[in-house]
Formats: C-alpha cells, sequence, structure tokens
C-alpha cells in the first residue's frame, strides 16, 4: 500500500514537472499559431486585393491564393512543432520526397500548368480573341490552367495544352479590333487592270460589313501564269471575317462580269518536235 502511494506520489511530481516545463511552451505555440493565423488572412486578403486591381483572370487568382495559403499554413505548421520539441527533419524530408515523386508523375501536367500560369499572368489573347497557335486558328472559348479551348471556323473544338502553347507562336488575329480579309482575284491579261481594280473598290466600299477604316485596298499582286492576279484586301470586324470573305469574293465575280472584265483562259503551248 505505501509502494502504490508512494510510486502515485513520484507519477503526480513528475506529471507536474512535465507540466510546468511544456506549459509555457504550448502557450508560446498557440500564441504563435493565432498571431500566424491573422497574419496569414490578412497577406491573402492584400495578395487578393493586388490581384483583382491587375484584372488577372479568376482561375489565375484562385490558384495563387490557394497556392499561397497552403505554403503559408504549412510554413506556420512547421514553425509551431518546431516550437514544441518534435523534431520535423523527417517530416520535411518526406514531404519533399512525396513531391518529387509528384512532380515526376505529373511531369507534363506540371508543364502545362506553368503555362497556363504564364499565359494567364502576360495575356497574349483573351477569350473571344482569334490567334493562330500549334497550327489551328480559331476563336478563344475558355482560358484554363491546364488547356487552352478554340473553337475552328468549322466548328470544331480544339483543346491546345498550355505547356506547349506557351512555348511557341502566338499570333493574335484580333488585337488591333479589326481582321484584314486578304482576297485573290485573277483576270485575264488583257483586261482593263485600272477599271478592274475601280469596280473592286466600290464594291467593297459599298458592303455592309467592310469596315471603312481602314480602307480597303486593291493592288496587282503578279502577272504570271497567263494571268493578272490582284490582292484584294477589305478589314472587317472578327465576327464578320468569314461573312466578308465569302460575300466580297461573289460580289466581285459578279461584278465583274457585269461589266466584262474577263477572267484567265487556261492555256497550254504544244510544241511539235
Amino acid at each position: 500500500m505505501l509502494l502504490q502511494i508512494s510510486f502515485l506520489n513520484h507519477l503526480l511530481e513528475q506529471i507536474q514537472s512535465l507540466l510546468v516545463s511544456f506549459i509555457p511552451k504550448i502557450a508560446a505555440a498557440i500564441a504563435v499559431y493565432v498571431i500566424g493565423a491573422f497574419i496569414i488572412k490578412k497577406l491573402l486578403a492584400i495578395c487578393n486585393n493586388l490581384l483583382r486591381s491587375k484584372n488577372y483572370d479568376k482561375s489565375l487568382q484562385g490558384f495563387l491564393l490557394s497556392f499561397l495559403k497552403i505554403v503559408l499554413n504549412l510554413v506556420l505548421i512547421f514553425t509551431v512543432t518546431g516550437m514544441l520539441g518534435i523534431p520535423t527533419t523527417s517530416f520535411a524530408a518526406l514531404l519533399a520526397g512525396a513531391g518529387l515523386a509528384i512532380g515526376a508523375a505529373l511531369n507534363g501536367s506540371l508543364g502545362n500548368l506553368a503555362g497556363g500560369v504564364m499565359l494567364l499572368i502576360f495575356k497574349p489573347f483573351k477569350v473571344n480573341d482569334m490567334i493562330e497557335a500549334q497550327g489551328v486558328t480559331g476563336v478563344v472559348k475558355e482560358q484554363g490552367i491546364f488547356a487552352t479551348t478554340i473553337l475552328t471556323p468549322d466548328n470544331k473544338q480544339v483543346f491546345l495544352p498550355n505547356g506547349a502553347l506557351s512555348t511557341g507562336v502566338i499570333t493574335n488575329l484580333t488585337s488591333h479590333g479589326n481582321l484584314r480579309v486578304d482576297l485573290t482575284m485573277a483576270i485575264a491579261l488583257d483586261a482593263d487592270v485600272a477599271a478592274a481594280k475601280n469596280i473592286a473598290l466600290q464594291v467593297m466600299q459599298n458592303h455592309t460589313y467592310t469596315l471603312k477604316s481602314p480602307a480597303p485596298e486593291v493592288n496587282v499582286l503578279k502577272i504570271a501564269d497567263g494571268m493578272c492576279t490582284l490582292a484584294v484586301r477589305p478589314y472587317c470586324k472578327q465576327e464578320d471575317y468569314w461573312t466578308v470573305f465569302f460575300e466580297t469574293t461573289e460580289l466581285i465575280k459578279l461584278a465583274f462580269d457585269r461589266e466584262g472584265i474577263n477572267g484567265p483562259v487556261p492555256t497550254r503551248i504544244i510544241i511539235n518536235k
């Protein structure tokens, strides 16, 4: 009985000693965690306001804020556990190893992620812009973190990985607010070039969707292969591109027919030996 009482007294003394030495650490750790959580909240709010002021894409804002929140909370957790005397070296090594393994497994996806972040930051294009990239021409319908969705003129939806897209050549066809439609019209070598140019200009100037400024142009592109080729250049808005392309071609051809501007006649020279 005396031994049991002595053992209990000794155990209580040890518990009391541990509490006396450990309570200040716990209190300090709790204080650091509370203050750290408050600082993280304020930093995230500042970063959120900064990203909004820069007009970054909402998906990019969410990704960057989530990433920053995870990093800051991990730093806070490591700081608090270190104050409590818990060894964090092994845990950090395990976390680093897991990160390397995940990075190796998601190598392509991480490249697309990095490319998406770069595209959203530097903004070479935006949604509803018409672009040429990776051999594809179309209108940007969605700009995500991993891929960009493009709708081609023949109504096909194409998903371009952001990794390749961000490192390749991107041609933005609508960044200046209008597009030039490049047409070629061939006429006979003996046709009146000046009259043909005036007819084509009048057709474009009278067309509903052809812009007056920049003004349309008609120039002689080349004289070869038994024909005179005219470069016909109307300007239009992005959404009217294909309307102007097809209608202008047809209207100029009909006007040429009415005014007697003949098209080229294929010829073949046969030499008898």
